[in-house]
């Protein structure tokens, strides 16, 4: 089976998973951008600065969405691998967050996450962080267990049990 049709068969188990999750602090929306695009919805939230982006991605995140503030909404990108096995595939989850200035940034895997690459994370800070990021900003990866459709790990710690990212 090809890569990317591994891939699109955990896209719907995930993108359900993380909005249970999100639900618990913020009202999420998310749509499965990697097959069908963005719709007008998703399109309608992005803000108007962040559109220029896609002129010049030939791809887009395998999930997108937002997450509804009192005042504004925050981006959440989502890049599913079926497993990690390269500096890349975290740069190209990082690449999103950036440039769409997300607040919530996730590279979802479906392997375990290598050991090799959490040493990296952890003795280079600056692959998991962008400039600029706060407390409240993050890119993490996950590792989710297509059998249980469940995360099993988060690396470098599950956003969904620390309070400061929700404020």
């Amino acid at each position: 089976m090809r890569k990317q049709a591994v891939e699109a068969n955990v896209y719907q188990p995930i993108k359900d998973r993380l909005e249970e999750l999100f639900a618990a602090k913020k009202k999420p929306y998310l749509e499965i951008t990697a097959t069908k695009g963005l719709s007008e919805t998703l399109k309608h939230n992005i803000p108007q600065h962040r559109e220029i982006v896609f002129a010049f991605l030939k791809k887009r995140p395998d999930l997108f969405g937002f997450v509804e503030r009192q005042y504004s909404r925050d981006l959440i990108t989502v890049e599913v691998k079926e497993r990690i096995q390269k500096l890349d595939d975290i740069y190209q989850a990082k690449l999103y967050k950036e440039v769409f200035e997300a607040r919530y940034g996730f590279l979802i895997t479906t392997e375990p996450i290598p050991e090799k690459m959490k040493r990296l994370c952890k003795n280079t800070g600056d692959i998991l962080r962008s400039a600029g990021d706060s407390i409240y900003r993050f890119l993490v990866i996950g590792y989710f267990d297509k059998e249980a459709r469940q995360f099993v790990e988060w690396f470098e710690e599950n956003p969904f049990e620390k309070e400061h990212y929700w404020q």
